[in-house]
């Protein structure tokens, strides 16, 4: 790695993940937050500032003397067992076996939350789906411990799991372990209902775990009853069941700058997990975890599900039907997340490949993210090119609708401007 023309020969070159790539190029062409010239498609966050008709904002974060101190490197114990309290209320009324503060982990927001995981992690053969969250790549490459091995999701079959699938690549591939995000991002797809139990059942019959990421379960628009959806729901034994959760603040509660989120798991993993955490990163930040108790309280944490289910259900049924028109390609309709993971197959041939179209899309002013950048490939081991990936973007509609509708008018400028393009081009050969 050379850097000012000096070699540190100590230092290996460290890539960035998919989204930071993309700002980074946004902002060589002159973006910057809240530049209302610029439309943030590409955005990995809900909008923060409007109350959606849930529960009052945080606007302050309470401190103390006392806050001064470290909490516990797994975070305070009034947070823990709210945490766990919510999660019963939720999702196992009337089960014998209930969560606890042992069963849960707080941590600096989710990636610290996974590397924990990760690092706590045995020698296994870990599956993980494609597409799916870009850093996992990073994440899954960095810890000799696992083996990653990549899931292959199907457009044909909307990109989503099945049970049958996970049996059938547990045991074919030897995986002692499965992560992936649901809803996923990029797809929106979701493992839920009767498909998601008998993916839990699975695990339990062949001692697999399942490493679950819900920091997408508020937005599942089609849910009876505006009920967020979760795995926890079909946990027989908290303490046996090998399926650990993790989620947080960032997404469904759409605080994404307090850097807080939790996991549940086996009081065991959870023990594991906190030896991993007091090497890893320390603990999380005290005043904060305080100040967010109240947030955990179910009939405020439902209220704030619910208006966020409504607000992103109506700018949904927007962006896919503006995608449509477009002639943008969408194998799935997405239930979840706020994305839509969008094939180019139709486009103009200038614009069918994700990189291009994303490079033409900031001359817009427009930012969206390559879908090649979910092609999951730790340690990139795989060499086939181009990704199987490479003609879809990820358009985001976690923005404020106002920008979403902005960013949507600037892409159909930039697809009617490349069609007319082409058919002067064809015109020019013709003569």
């Amino acid at each position: 790695m050379v850097v000012n023309d000096c070699i540190f020969s100590a230092f290996r070159p460290v890539p960035k993940t998919g989204v930071i790539y993309v700002m980074d190029k946004a902002q060589e062409r002159g973006y910057s937050s809240g530049n209302e010239e610029w439309s943030n498609l590409g955005q990995g966050a809900a909008e923060t500032g409007e109350l959606l008709g849930g529960a009052e904002r945080l606007d302050a974060v309470p401190q103390s003397t006392q806050m001064y101190e470290y909490s516990d490197v797994i975070g305070i114990k009034a947070l823990r067992q709210a945490v766990a309290d919510l999660y019963n209320h939720r999702y196992r009324q009337g089960m014998a076996s209930q969560y606890t503060y042992e069963n849960v982990a707080i941590s600096s927001g989710g990636r610290a939350g996974l590397t924990r995981i990760v690092a706590a992690l045995g020698h296994v053969n870990l599956g993980h789906f494609i597409p799916d969250y870009t850093a996992y790549e990073e994440l899954l490459g960095l810890f000799r411990n696992i083996n990653p091995i990549p899931l292959v999701l199907n457009p044909t079959d909307g990109f989503m799991a099945t049970a049958d699938l996970l049996r059938d690549r547990i045991t074919s591939l030897g995986l002692g372990a499965v992560l992936f995000s649901n809803p996923s991002n990029p797809t929106g797809q979701v493992v839920c209902g009767e498909n998601l139990a008998q993916c839990v059942e699975v695990v339990r019959q062949l001692h697999s775990c399942l490493i679950i990421d819900e920091f997408y379960s508020h937005y599942h628009f089609d849910a009876p009853h505006n009920q967020p959806n979760s795995s926890a729901a079909f946990v027989e034994d908290v303490n046996s069941d090998q399926v650990i959760i993790i989620d947080g603040l960032s997404k469904n509660w759409r605080y994404p700058g307090l850097r807080v989120s939790w996991t549940i798991a086996p009081k065991d993993v959870i023990e594991a997990i906190s030896s991993a955490a007091s090497f890893l990163d320390g603990g999380p930040n005290h005043p904060v975890q305080q100040a967010i108790i109240p947030m955990l309280n179910p009939a405020i944490a439902n209220q704030e599900a619910a208006a966020i289910q409504q607000h992103f259900n109506n700018k949904r049924k927007i962006v896919l039907k503006r995608l449509k028109d477009m002639g943008l390609v969408l194998h799935n309709n997405p239930q979840g997340a706020f994305y839509a993971f969008v094939s180019l197959e139709n486009m103009p041939e200038a614009l069918r490949d994700g990189r291009d179209f994303f490079e033409k899309a900031l001359e817009y002013k427009v930012i969206c993210v390559p879908g090649e950048f979910f092609d999951v490939d730790p340690g990139k081991r795989r060499r086939h090119l181009p990704s199987r990936l490479s003609q879809y973007v990820r358009i985001s509609y976690g923005p404020p609708l106002a920008e979403v509708v902005r960013g949507l008018d600037a892409l159909q400028r930039l697809i009617e401007d490349a069609s007319h393009d082409l058919k002067t081009a064809d015109m020019v050969i013709i003569e």
